[in-house]
């Protein structure tokens, strides 16, 4: 874990199948709401593939380095965040050239339509919370569902970053996709109701893996209450 950065400069060399479907195993070790185990994952390998991707990453990755891209966080140095703008401009500039990208996707329909078949049961679950904490509740169930589907998939993406560290594979978590992700729904034929929620360069690192730098543990726990 102290190691595992995220390695954006990757060499071209294609990686071999049995270990991509050994980053999928692990993901899927990963903890899933009520058992639920809805994901899937997109691997793509395919040339024309990729290099429609490519065209779609340069759209995002450019509008985040001309945007976002500029505020230099707390505890980086303009020397080190320009490090890392130049890593990102190197993955934008030959994205085509990455050997594999696997896209995590979850679709609760399915468990979900199961669960409204029982809608007495429903009914009932809601009545018993009160009129206000009904209407709090159901106000709030969009976004519950939402981070529940994350929640059944970052586990499992961390699982995956970790095996790709332990194979020596590089690899980086993106979410930036989701700016457009109706166009690459289009170019990887997920259907409209499946969410998803990263795209995962992976490939052999061109540069060297950690140490990964982060602020102490005690700077970011607030004991039992956010303020005393």
């Amino acid at each position: 874990m102290s190691t595992m950065r995220a390695m954006r400069k990757l060499k071209p060399d294609p990686v071999p199948e049995d270990l991509l479907v050994q980053l999928v195993e692990a993901a899927i070790w990963g903890p899933s709401g009520s058992n639920a185990q809805a994901y899937s994952y997109v691997v793509v390998t395919d040339r024309e593939q990729m290099a429609a991707l490519a065209r779609l990453w340069d759209v995002v990755a450019t509008f985040y380095l001309g945007t976002a891209g500029k505020a230099v966080p707390d505890g980086m140095t303009e020397e080190s965040y320009e490090r890392m703008r130049a890593a990102l401009r190197f993955q934008r500039d030959h994205f085509a050239e990455t050997p594999a990208v696997i896209i995590p996707c979850y679709d609760l329909g399915p468990w979900q339509r199961k669960v409204m078949r029982n809608v007495g049961e429903v009914r009932k679950a809601t009545f018993a919370l009160g009129p206000r904490r009904a209407v709090t509740v159901l106000r709030n169930y969009g976004r519950f569902g939402d981070m529940g589907a994350a929640a059944s998939v970052y586990p499992g993406v961390q699982n995956l970053l970790l095996t790709a560290r332990a194979l020596g594979l590089a690899a980086t978590m993106t979410t930036w996709h989701q700016l457009i992700e109706a166009e690459f729904k289009q170019v990887l034929g997920i259907p409209r109701n499946v969410q998803t929620f990263a795209v995962i360069p992976i490939g052999y690192p061109a540069g060297r893996f950690g140490p990964v730098s982060r602020k102490p543990a005690a700077d970011t726990i607030h004991w039992d209450r956010w303020a005393g």
